[in-house]
């Protein structure tokens, strides 16, 4: 089981329209020692609004809801609140979806027939920092926005920089935390060791500013630093 950081309990917040997938979630999420649900909503608007009350960790996030789509309420709490790890919820493995979502800022894409387990992991990896796009059509998605990315012209000035001050051994880390590998995989793809991993991981965070893999992959998207 991957540890949870330093504090009482993950503070998650549950987005779907539909009571019953709310309460189903909601019931497995707080029998957990290390979770709680500090709040309920029921469309896009009621989620924003949510996100800013409460300042949740993590933040299931239905994709179809009136009003305004989980998708949409997604990029309006970056925007916001940068800080909440949204995990798209939805019930088809839809690549749209997953495309929009990352572009969203979402770190994670659950589908609903997923088992209680699996969720409970997705979680708690989500708040650890790390980017959850291991679905086929997810993984797929993810390849083609970095291409995107990659392809666009890219303004001068923070990517700039960004580009001057990363080694090129960091950017060839920096794309696998992108891809959603854990150092140990790392390490095995660069034929490097994990402690060097981590040493490069730290110094990715520093000259970028960030606090975690997910924002430094948010970012890398942004900037095109990887592809």
């Amino acid at each position: 089981m991957t540890e949870t950081k330093q504090q009482d309990k993950i503070r998650v917040v549950l987005v779907d329209d539909q009571t019953m997938i709310r309460q189903g979630l909601g019931y497995v999420i707080q029998m957990q020692p290390d979770m709680e649900v500090i709040g309920e909503a029921s469309d896009g608007d009621e989620a924003v609004a949510l996100v800013s009350e409460t300042a949740p960790d993590v933040v299931l996030m239905d994709v179809q809801m009136p009003n305004k789509s989980g998708i949409d309420a997604t990029r309006e709490i970056m925007q916001k609140h940068p800080a909440p790890k949204v995990l798209i919820l939805t019930t088809f493995d839809n690549h749209n979806y997953v495309v929009e979502g990352i572009r969203a800022g979402a770190v994670g894409y659950m589908l609903k027939d997923a088992d209680s387990q699996e969720m409970l992991d997705l979680i708690r990896r989500a708040y650890q920092g790390e980017a959850l796009f291991h679905t086929v059509t997810a993984a797929k998605a993810l390849a083609e926005v970095l291409q995107t990315q990659r392809a666009e012209p890219q303004s001068q000035g923070h990517s700039s920089v960004l580009l001057d001050e990363l080694t090129d051994r960091e950017l060839d880390v920096l794309q696998q935390i992108a891809y959603g590998y854990r150092n140990d995989q790392i390490a095995q793809n660069l034929f490097i060791s994990e402690g060097t991993v981590k040493t490069h991981v730290h110094r990715i965070l520093q000259k970028m500013g960030v606090e975690d893999r997910t924002q430094a992959v948010a970012m890398a998207l942004r900037h095109g630093l990887v592809k």
